[in-house]
């Protein structure tokens, strides 16, 4: 898509709301002129240099940030600040993506991954994931929202990377230090809707749409009158993060919320742009999508009538894994109630494709062909934000699991067929919470998210005084990784399992193997086991609490989660919640 926006310069800005605009910069007032389009551009703006500048709309006597803004040095209230994102010296020539191949990927939250909560001292943890043996590092939402810390997820200002993270320069260290350790970059990226303060696009166009909210708001408008301009937009702010800041590849934020009923679907879109990008710079980039539609046209093929996108979640992994893991079938969690759900999981990726969905109340998915699409492209984790962060208190598993159970749980995720994904601090069984944590500077804002969190869990039968207030700043305080812990006997053996098993995924051509039909599942409801077969090796899970024999064809052991197993001609003993990878 061609626009009027392709040969902006850097001050220009899209605004056909606006009947008038003033650019401010450094002090100086500089009027606009309207060009075709609705663009304003100043013809004797500054030329060169740092500039802190904003816009006056229409008389306005407060200037509002640039949607388009690199920097807020101030806060997504203030004045924005040009960056020069080609100024930075790239030392990641000798990087090589492998593209989304089924490699190991460890979601991390930069403010609360380290004490500092910043790019800088992340940095710092990078030979740690070396060492852990993950392939790529997948960053929660950087983008500038207000307030001094929360998920993400209310980013304002697409283009601006947080600055109490440290900024956009920060941001380009950290994926080269992170490139020239092996370690591939996925950015979260979030599209669907704006967060609730700091949101001065609206002035300038219509970027959303009234009337077509989803659960966080009005929807961005990527269908209605002047939405080429609004998807040129998103499109380019997708582009930016592979040019600028060398990122591998995308997740995208829950796309069942992206509204559009034009022809060619944004997402389809996203899809063509990223691989024309990719051609471009001459190496892999790949998008991965957060969907519960279970709907594997995102991941089919444009020629066949798809998205064409590389890689999509499939929360039913998680689900099946949680109710076997935990017992808990609460909500969601009631139709996974089985070791046949997780058995269905692993053969054919969805449980729900195209089944009643008792938590929805009507049926939901569609199967994925196998023969036509690999395991690789399924992202799954037994621990993400989500699931930990909804909860009332943001528990994790490792809460109320025994250790034996944290590394079957690991087993489960990092030895199947899919994609695996964990999530920090998970690998040592962090018992460091998750919970849901915001800085709105507004008190009404504040108070009004509290009490709809607090309101929001009541609903389900929550205790309220499960309940942390996301406002406290002792909140955000508790979700910060304890690396003491890894230390401890019961968790410094958790992560030497994690290693062990990401090891072996990694030289094992049964584990990498990415083709469903490959894949045997067998178990017993009632006794409570699962042997999962990839090629000669089986992965034997034993979820009972006693020690059994399982039939499984076993010559050697490749990894075993706990002490006392032992191999027949043709059975497994496994201990109670233990799990044992053997070759055949």
């Amino acid at each position: 898509m061609n626009t009027q926006s392709d040969t902006r310069s850097r001050f220009d800005v899209w605004a056909p709301k606006a009947q008038s605009v003033t650019l401010v910069a450094n002090g100086e007032h500089y009027p606009m002129v309207s060009r075709e389009g609705s663009w304003w551009e100043a013809p004797n703006a500054p030329a060169g240099g740092v500039i802190d500048y904003g816009y006056l709309l229409n008389g306005a006597d407060t200037p509002v940030p640039d949607p388009r803004s690199r920097r807020q040095p101030d806060g997504v209230h203030k004045l924005s600040r040009t960056f020069d994102a080609g100024a930075y010296s790239w030392g990641d020539g000798d990087w090589k993506s492998p593209g989304l191949d089924g490699s190991v990927i460890y979601e991390m939250h930069i403010g609360t991954f380290t004490p500092e909560g910043t790019l800088h001292a992340a940095i710092g943890k990078l030979d740690y994931l070396v060492e852990l043996g993950v392939q790529y590092i997948e960053l929660l939402p950087v983008n500038a929202f207000n307030g001094t810390h929360n998920w993400g997820y209310d980013g304002v200002l697409w283009y601006a990377i947080q600055e109490t993270y440290g900024g956009p320069e920060a941001y380009q260290r950290f994926v080269d230090a992170a490139h020239q350790r092996g370690l591939g970059v996925i950015q979260d990226v979030v599209y669907n809707h704006l967060g609730p303060s700091g949101n001065y696009l609206t002035q300038f166009a219509p970027y959303l749409t009234e009337g077509k909210s989803n659960t966080w708001g009005d929807s961005l408008n990527l269908d209605g009158p002047l939405s080429d301009e609004v998807r040129r937009y998103v499109v380019d702010n997708l582009l930016m993060w592979f040019r600028d800041y060398h990122v591998d590849g995308l997740r995208l934020d829950a796309v069942h919320a992206l509204h559009d009923e034009r022809a060619v679907h944004i997402l389809e879109e996203f899809a063509v742009e990223t691989d024309r990008c990719s051609r471009e710079l001459g190496k892999p980039l790949f998008l991965i999508a957060e969907s519960d539609l279970n709907n594997p046209r995102l991941i089919a093929p444009r020629s066949a009538g798809g998205y064409g996108l590389a890689g999509q979640w499939s929360d039913d992994f998680h689900h099946a894994a949680h109710v076997n893991l935990t017992g808990e079938t609460a909500g969601y969690y009631a139709d996974f109630n089985s070791i046949g759900a997780l058995a269905k999981v692993y053969r054919e990726g969805f449980f729900h494709n195209g089944t009643w969905s008792s938590f929805r109340e009507r049926s939901h998915g569609r199967p994925i062909d196998p023969a036509k699409h690999s395991t690789h492209e399924l992202v799954v984790c037994t621990q993400n934000h989500d699931q930990i962060g909804n909860r009332a208190s943001g528990d994790r598993i490792s809460a109320t699991l025994k250790p034996a159970q944290l590394a079957q749980a690991a087993v489960l995720n990092i030895a199947g067929p899919f994609t695996p994904m964990l999530f920090m601090g998970e690998e040592y069984g962090a018992k460091t919470p998750w919970p849901f944590f915001t800085s709105h500077p507004e008190p009404e804002l504040g108070k009004a998210t509290a009490e709809g969190r607090l309101r929001e869990f009541e609903k389900m039968g929550w205790d309220p005084d499960a309940v942390p207030n996301p406002q406290d700043p002792e909140t955000f305080e508790s979700a910060k990784l304890d690396w003491t812990e890894k230390d401890n006997p019961d968790q410094a053996r958790l992560l030497d399992i994690y290693r062990q098993l990401i090891r072996l995924r990694r030289t094992n051509k049964d584990l990498r193997n990415p083709d469903f039909t490959s894949i045997s599942v067998d178990f017993d409801e009632d006794e409570r086991w699962l042997v999962l077969g990839r090629g000669r090796t089986s992965v034997v899970l034993n979820f009972a609490d006693r020690e059994q024999e399982i039939p499984a064809k076993a010559k050697e052991v490749l990894l075993s989660t706990e002490p006392g197993e032992s191999i027949g001609n043709k059975t497994v003993v496994v201990p109670a919640h233990g799990a044992v990878i053997v070759k055949g």
